[in-house]
């Protein structure tokens, strides 16, 4: 991993690192509290457009339970280590078909060889900037489901394939570990949970709606975006600074698209064992010490996707 700069001193960064347990619980309480809201919203007044505004809140805190299984990958969302292992697999993981431990392992991998040719992520950022044409589509693709969809197959294929062949795991990365057959089906598990209790305080209809109806479209959507403004049309370079990205967020960003403080991404990438509350902190210390003109910082997502969209064609 290439060390950061000496940006600040270890005796400022011990309390803004310092773990709570309080604080997880309320991330995870309030992440699930504001899907049972988005739920009770179209519930007592039913309507297109309360069901569109359901499945964007949902969508957006779908991407929220994936920030805080990433919190539980650097051990930053719990203080005590079983809190942070159970709530982070079971609680934030396995609802959006991820495996907490193989993420761990593909992400660490990923901060260790950032934007170089070993990062696993590359192939996310890569193709940036691409062209407008290029984007819509890939956007239109997220919309209809059509990207959750090919994914959630490649899961099950990759799943079957480990199920008669489990040494194909040995070669996978943490990535594709998450797709195996044994992590799948803790997933689909935990999933056939959320079926019966949306059964058990409502109607069976209610996990298509909200639940899969989100994760195939408006998560699939914000997930883009998010590693789009992260390494999207950054510099290939060592420098923390310059090749990865914090864009600036408004209320209404923060709420539909980049919950939980996901947006300072290169605060993170200095100190990724930092909890998220407090990396908004530590980019107000970078910018009261002057480094304002060397990072990279997205003034907004619309700015960064015209970026990303910048290439002629």
């Amino acid at each position: 991993m290439t060390p950061a700069p000496r940006l600040f001193t270890s005796d400022e960064i011990r309390p803004l690192a310092r773990r709570s347990d309080l604080w997880g619980a309320w991330l995870v309480l309030h992440c699930w509290g504001v899907i049972a809201a988005a739920m009770a919203l179209f519930l007592l007044w039913p309507n297109p457009l309360t069901l569109l505004v359901a499945v964007m809140l949902i969508g957006s805190r779908q991407l929220g339970l994936a920030i805080l299984m990433h919190e539980a990958a650097h051990n930053a969302l719990f203080k005590t280590r079983w809190l942070n292992e159970f709530a982070g697999d079971w609680l934030c993981g396995r609802p959006i078909l991820a495996d907490l431990p193989a993420y761990r392992r593909y992400h660490l991998k990923h901060h260790r060889y950032t934007q170089t040719e070993d990062d696993p992520d590359l192939v996310l950022s890569a193709p940036f900037p691409t062209t407008r044409a290029s984007l819509r589509r890939k956007i239109l693709r997220d919309l209809t489901g059509r990207t959750g969809l090919k994914l959630r197959a490649q899961q099950i294929a990759f799943a079957f394939k480990t199920a008669f062949d489990p040494d194909i795991t040995a070669d996978a990365d943490g990535l594709s570990q998450a797709f195996a057959g044994p992590a799948l089906g803790k997933s689909l598990l935990a999933n056939a949970l959320l079926f019966a209790l949306f059964t058990a305080i409502g109607a069976w209809w209610w996990y298509p709606v909200f639940w899969l109806l989100p994760l195939l479209t408006w998560y699939q959507l914000v997930v883009r975006i998010r590693n789009i403004a992260e390494h999207g049309a950054v510099d290939r370079t060592a420098d923390p600074l310059r090749n990865t990205r914090t864009t600036l967020a408004g209320p209404l960003m923060r709420i539909f698209v980049a919950p939980y403080w996901v947006n300072y991404h290169l605060e993170h990438h200095l100190v990724m064992h930092m909890p998220c509350h407090n990396l908004p902190r530590l980019h107000d210390i970078l910018i009261a010490r002057g480094h304002g003109d060397t990072m990279q910082i997205g003034r907004s997502y619309a700015d960064v996707l015209r970026l990303a969209s910048s290439r002629p064609g």
